[in-house]
């Protein structure tokens, strides 16, 4: 597209109203032109473009759209330059629909440096999408390669988990998206989207600067792969300016006070482990600290973390408890409901009571435990599940330290109020030798 007839274009203000704004410039543009056709694909599109503007940069947003020969093209601009891309886990994502939506409808679509800020395009053919085949064009994206300078502090994240990182990456995601619709009233809009933007471009800093773990959908290819000490970093560096640093603190006091009304019942959210919430406050305090000279402090392993405090479960647990073969039942908490005479006896416990209460990481080995804890959280945030309903084969860590392999078949049951227990068939083949002979 080259040659432009006309258009239409407007600067508006970071509020939601101005969704329904860019909308109806895109509709009457199309109206003038006569390409009704392409009205019901542009409108969706364009609303997404807008609100992903108005949720992660919080500045005033121009549109323009305008009609060629062949079709059409619009361009929304905002005062971010943190420029989209495709994130590492967007397969596993609940969120970043906007983008994905553009891959899949738009001909061709990209974004550049405008200004204080970034534009954001995309064209549109014609408006029959189905079947279309999905375009991802960054050719004139340039790369993103933040050194630090004079103004900007290197931080040291020492001992980084990979995949927790992923897992948190996803819960943080969410849980902004539903304090922010909490949020979004008459008087208070303005302020929840930029206290939203400022900690979206926190959490984008940190995906470009966290390395890929690699997390696949392979059983085998994660048992073999998922495991310490290749899931986590010795050492990465955050490039942060003074206005990071302020955005670091924005996504503290956000998340902690999303979680404070998640606890208290307002969103529907998952348990959330100990790791994924003190994920988040390690990076915060660790900018925080190092912005006034203090010294780096490493990520700390927390196995022995109480698990979340959850109402019980409305599930029977004797019949695993019972149970005359192996089975250990978990609720969705990460704890351990019940286990069976002969799973105790395979892991060296001669009593239920020894394991009841505790979470599942007391009987994995601690390699294996970032795996679990990120698959875990993943599987309740979107249902990510490539290793339920299929036997694998793993190492238990028994009651005095040992490991002995055993092949677990894990099934999750969903309750009627929304929960889950997980219960797991757990057998020693003769086949399977022990872990310390292996």
């Amino acid at each position: 597209m080259s040659s432009r007839l006309g258009g239409v274009e407007a600067t508006l203000r970071p509020h939601p109203a101005s969704v329904g704004e860019a909308r109806r410039l895109v509709r009457e543009e199309l109206a003038r032109a006569g390409r009704d056709d392409l009205v019901e694909t542009a409108e969706l599109l364009v609303s997404e473009v807008v609100t992903n503007a108005l949720v992660h940069a919080g500045t005033q947003i121009s549109v323009r759209a305008w009609v060629l020969a062949v079709g059409l093209r619009v361009e929304v601009g905002d005062g971010s330059t943190q420029l989209p891309a495709p994130r590492h886990n967007s397969t596993l994502a609940g969120t970043g629909r906007g983008l994905r939506m553009l891959q899949q409808m738009v001909d061709r679509w990209g974004a550049q440096p405008s200004g204080e800020g970034k534009t954001v395009w995309f064209e549109l053919d014609r408006g029959d999408r189905e079947g279309a085949e999905s375009v991802l064009d960054l050719s004139g994206l340039p790369e993103v390669d933040v050194v630090p300078g004079p103004d900007t502090l290197a931080v040291e994240l020492r001992n980084v988990p990979l995949l927790i990182h992923v897992a948190w990456h996803q819960h943080a995601e969410a849980l902004l998206r539903e304090y922010l619709l909490h949020n979004l009233t008459d008087d208070d809009d303005l302020l929840a989207l930029q206290a939203h933007a400022a900690a979206s471009e926190a959490i984008g800093l940190m995906l470009e600067h966290f390395p890929d773990p690699g997390l696949g959908d392979d059983s085998d290819e994660l048992m073999a792969t998922a495991t310490e000490p290749a899931v986590s970093s010795p050492k990465l560096v955050l490039p942060v300016s003074g206005d990071d640093v302020t955005n670091f603190k924005v996504l503290d006091e956000t998340i902690d006070a999303a979680i404070a009304l998640s606890d208290a019942g307002a969103f529907l959210n998952p348990p959330t482990q100990p790791e994924i919430r003190a994920f988040r406050r390690w990076v915060c305090r660790e900018v925080a600290i190092q912005a006034v000279g203090g010294r780096a402090s490493a990520w700390m392993d927390l196995a022995d973390a109480a698990p979340p405090e959850v109402a019980p479960l409305p599930w029977a647990s004797r019949e695993v408890s019972e149970s005359p073969t192996g089975q250990i039942a978990a609720d969705d908490a990460n704890r351990i409901l019940a286990v069976s005479p002969p799973a105790l006896a395979a892991l060296g416990y001669d009593h239920e009571d020894e394991l009841v209460g505790q979470r599942l990481v007391a009987i994995i080995p601690p390699r294996y435990r970032q795996a679990h804890l990120a698959g875990f959280t993943l599987f309740l945030a979107n249902g990510r599940a490539p290793l339920l309903d299929r036997a694998v084969t793993v190492p238990g860590l028994c009651r005095d330290g040992s490991e002995r392999l055993v092949e677990l078949t894990i099934a999750a049951h969903r309750l009627a109020d929304g929960r889950h227990v997980f219960v797991a068939d757990l057998r020693l083949p003769e086949a399977v030798p022990d872990a310390a002979s292996a």
